[in-house]
């Protein structure tokens, strides 16, 4: 899909900015600010609606990333994994806004996550995110698995890996939210009042599925970039 593109002069040097996506990527940040503020702002040993459920998101991945790094480990990585899926999931519930009845001049805003630039980013953040963490635990070893065949393998094999997790982390992720939003929008050009309908319930449906395997992706690498073994 086309975007707004806005291109600034930096030091003799065309830089192009995707604005549709900028205005909705820091859209989505207000968003989570303001819902962080609301939600500890009077924080009750009996919990409100908005509490109970920020509550049960931290609970859930304080769960899973116990279970597969240690209670220590976890707690050191807990605010990258939670940021990575609030950012995601309020990022995807911001794409099925009507944004359709705002006209621009070109392209349309969308979630951010439409634009391969943004889930490139995210996930270029989480490799060398893992890959730091990595080397800090084991050093070299990270990298290199001994002289022997197996080793040798497993270097290889880790190195093509390397490359291989950023690109399908941000792929899928495009692709999931793009061909959603692009669906509802032939939907919307084919019957208007109620064909968009199933479908827009179904990517709410996208949506959480989408941030959740993106996150738990960023928590299983970050896990077996830290293990011993």
């Amino acid at each position: 899909m086309e975007h707004w593109i806005y291109t600034l002069n930096i030091a003799g040097h065309s830089v192009s900015l995707n604005m549709d996506t900028l205005i909705t990527m820091w859209l989505t940040m207000i968003l989570l600010i303001i819902t962080a503020f609301v939600s500890t702002r009077n924080v009750s040993i009996i919990p409100g609606k908005l509490q109970l459920v920020c509550e049960g998101i931290i609970k859930y991945f304080t769960q899973i990333t116990e279970s597969s790094m240690g209670k220590s480990e976890a707690a050191q990585h807990l605010p990258l994994i939670l940021t990575l899926f609030m950012f995601i999931l309020t990022a995807n519930l911001v794409g099925q806004l009507p944004w359709h009845l705002i006209h621009l001049h070109s392209g349309e805003l969308a979630s951010p996550n439409n634009d391969i630039n943004m889930t490139a980013a995210m996930a270029i953040v989480v490799s060398i995110y893992y890959i730091y963490y990595g080397v800090k635990k084991k050093g070299f070893h990270f990298f290199f698995h001994g002289f022997g065949a197996d080793g040798i393998i497993i270097t290889l094999v880790d190195a093509l890996e390397l490359f291989v997790r950023p690109f399908s982390l941000a792929l899928r992720l495009f692709a999931n939210i793009l061909a959603g939003e692009v669906l509802i929008f032939t939907m919307v050009g084919l019957l208007a009042y109620f064909g968009p309908l199933p479908f827009m319930l179904f990517e709410l449906f996208v949506a959480v599925i989408q941030a959740l395997v993106f996150t738990l992706l960023a928590t299983t690498y970050i896990s077996m970039a830290i293990k011993e073994e």
